[in-house]
């Protein structure tokens, strides 16, 4: 190893010791496939259309939309920011003009989810339709703060396999005037025999999708603790349904852990142009790691350290140009021009764990999101089998 990678090493392994809670990531019960060096993602601050910092989003999900990136931000989020897509200029970092709230169309109005989806909705993934790049899917995660269903729809919808609110595949779709229409909702089934537990604020975090529309959902933990993927497939019967959509366990070689939190909170879908071969990038947020798994179930996951470095915006000779995060909590990536493109959602209990420069303290205070990129590397996807 030469001296640069040890020092970065040695950083990642620094940054890693003070995260909450603790990686035990050294252990697990499957056989993974592990770059010895960790990666540096540098991010930059991301800024409103007028140049102010963007104010505590909390954005979850993010997608390759025209050349630009897209992201949903979650029920956390102070309420200007909730219930509209932000689209972000991924060279500059800074924002379109701030869309409007969702519209919600007919079918969402007569539907049994209606209240919960004009009030709070905590959406958590965005991926873009591939067949229509005016339609976008989220999911729904945690409803508890809503309130329950109405007798008739709790009756309907009360085998959910999980919560006692469902989970909720939600359609987005862009009008001609601009605006963004909420045209469609479809609850979630999971199978009981996939032991998901019962976890509202542990559930669905990350989506991906296939040229061809299969849905992969990534989520959290389940009974076990340990994260899973599941699929399903939306063609273009799958909205003219109001019934349960029933996934599937993707049975994905992904890491099993011994003890301590793993989740996966973000989801991509890549094709290795070399190879051919079909991959999901996962953001595992609490080991600050990428895995990469093979769709086709014949290569080991393999497991990339990386650690995440801030600006120090304006702070003058007073501090150095950037430092490391202590805690970045990345909930969305997305792939575009042969980078890897992240989002953070600022967890609030230890964002400000991160402050090492003065002059930056009102960034963290603000729990304002930065944009993290790294360019794609074909040794990622020569995985042994």
């Amino acid at each position: 190893m030469n001296l640069r990678a040890l020092l970065l090493s040695l950083v990642f392994l620094g940054c890693q010791g003070c995260a909450e809670p603790p990686n035990d990531s050294g252990k697990t019960t499957n056989k993974t496939s592990q770059l010895p060096q960790s990666l540096e993602v540098k991010g930059q601050w991301i800024k409103e259309a007028d140049g102010t910092l963007m104010q505590d989003p909390q954005p979850s999900g993010l997608g390759s939309w025209n050349g630009q990136l897209v992201t949903i931000s979650d029920g956390s989020a102070i309420p200007e920011q909730r219930r509209r897509l932000h689209v972000i200029n991924p060279a500059t970092a800074q924002l379109k003009t701030k869309a409007s709230v969702f519209n919600t169309g007919y079918y969402v109005r007569r539907g049994c989810f209606a209240n919960y989806l004009m009030d709070e909705p905590d959406y958590e993934a965005l991926v873009v339709d591939p067949s229509n790049p005016k339609v976008f899917f989220t999911v729904t995660e945690d409803a508890t703060r809503t309130g329950a269903l109405s007798a008739k729809c709790q009756q309907r919808y009360e085998n959910t396999g999980s919560t006692d609110y469902p989970t909720l595949l939600v359609r987005l779709e862009m009008q001609e005037d601009g605006n963004i229409e909420l045209t469609h909702a479809r609850p979630i089934q999971f199978p009981p025999e996939l032991n998901v537990g019962d976890f509202p604020n542990d559930g669905i975090e990350g989506m991906a999708i296939s040229p061809e529309g299969q849905l992969f959902l990534a989520l959290e933990k389940d009974k076990a603790g340990n994260p899973r993927i599941f699929t399903l497939k939306i063609d273009d019967e799958f909205w003219s349904s109001t019934a349960f959509a029933t996934v599937e366990d993707a049975a994905l070689d992904l890491p099993m852990f011994e003890s301590g939190n793993h989740p996966i909170n973000g989801l991509a879908f890549y094709i290795d142009p070399s190879s051919k071969k079909r991959f999901l990038l996962a953001a595992a947020r609490n080991d600050d790691e990428l895995w990469v798994i093979d769709t086709s179930h014949k290569s080991i996951t393999r497991r990339i350290p990386l650690y995440f470095t801030a600006p120090n915006e304006n702070a003058g000779d007073a501090c150095k140009d950037t430092d490391v995060m202590d805690n970045a909590s990345i909930e969305g990536i997305a792939i575009m021009d042969n980078q890897l493109w992240m989002i953070n959602d600022p967890w609030k209990k230890n964002y400000m764990k991160n402050v090492k420069c003065p002059a930056i303290e009102a960034n963290y205070k603000a729990n304002a999101p930065l944009l993290f990129s790294i360019p794609i590397n074909s040794n990622w996807f020569t995985i042994e089998e």
